[in-house]
């Protein structure tokens, strides 16, 4: 009978002994994914973000970047024409739709808009030939990562053989990185404030087309940045004028008294590929 009990006892030993290496408590706490995801852990998360695309860039040896910012929804002529054909076949299905030809109207002007995508692909390959030379390391095109005029950017690196980094962020709608990324330099984020930080970090010029909600908060961030003295005096250019100035009236602002006329001069416009990079290499120091 005693011995029957010491079978039982070793075998529930076992047993829990495998509970126990098993159980989270018993991972090392840096591989327990539940511990890690947790809200109280949310702060080593964020160090986390900080770290490792810093800790990378480091050793890649990247000196400088240039930031480019541009919609998401501007695509290469050939894809805006491809999607604008399809709609209006639908629209000829259903021609009193009042949301297909919504959508008609969009595309056409998407479609009118696709040279922005050519200007931008055509900068960062003039930037990346000009002064990425030998290993590639100064002033490296960073973008979102995504589609639109941020895979144009990369795209354009990519031409010219050199380096760009892509900062994709992990959202609901999930955005895939571009496939024209240097392989090693395209980073996930969580959090849009620590996105932001490398973004800026080692900007040397930032230049911004045509974009929406997330471009505009992008410029925003940057030029009250420039505006507080919290970043270095770089040049911020808007690609684009026509688009710029309706899309933003600053005069009012200076007019209003919300900002000092000289900010207006934070700033300056730019509609040709050679115009941004001209006034990039006045402005900042290369």
């Amino acid at each position: 009978m005693e011995s029957e009990d010491r079978s039982n006892d070793i075998e529930l030993a076992k047993k829990n002994l495998q509970l126990i290496l098993n159980s989270n408590s018993y991972h090392l706490a840096h591989e327990d994914l539940e511990l890690l995801n947790s809200d109280e852990m949310r702060g080593v998360r964020m160090l986390l973000e900080i770290s490792k695309p810093e800790q990378i860039l480091e050793q890649e040896k990247i000196l400088s970047t240039i930031i480019v910012f541009g919609g998401a929804n501007i695509l290469d002529s050939l894809s805006a024409k491809k999607k604008l054909e399809k709609a209006n076949q639908i629209l000829k299905k259903f021609p009193d739709s009042s949301k297909q030809k919504r959508k008609k109207d969009r595309l056409e002007k998407l479609f009118s808009m696709a040279h922005y995508y050519d200007s931008a692909r055509e900068f960062s390959k003039i930037v990346s030939r000009e002064s990425q030379i030998k290993e590639c390391r100064s002033h490296v095109i960073i973008t979102g990562g995504g589609p639109g005029i941020m895979e144009a950017a990369n795209r354009g690196a990519f031409d010219a053989d050199c380096k760009s980094i892509g900062l994709n962020i992990s959202i609901p709608n999930e955005q895939h990185p571009n496939p024209f990324i240097t392989p090693g330099l395209c980073f996930k984020f969580n959090y849009f404030a620590l996105r932001k930080i490398h973004f800026v970090m080692r900007s040397i010029a930032a230049v911004f087309f045509p974009g929406g909600f997330g471009t505009l908060d992008e410029l925003f961030e940057l030029l009250t940045l420039r505006q507080t003295g919290m970043k270095n005096d770089i040049p911020i250019i808007l690609f684009g004028r026509e688009y710029w100035s309706k899309a933003i009236d600053f005069q009012l602002l200076a007019d209003s008294g919300l900002i000092e006329d000289e900010q207006l001069n934070l700033f300056q416009y730019a509609d040709t590929a050679l115009e941004a990079w001209k006034i990039i290499k006045q402005g900042a120091s290369i």
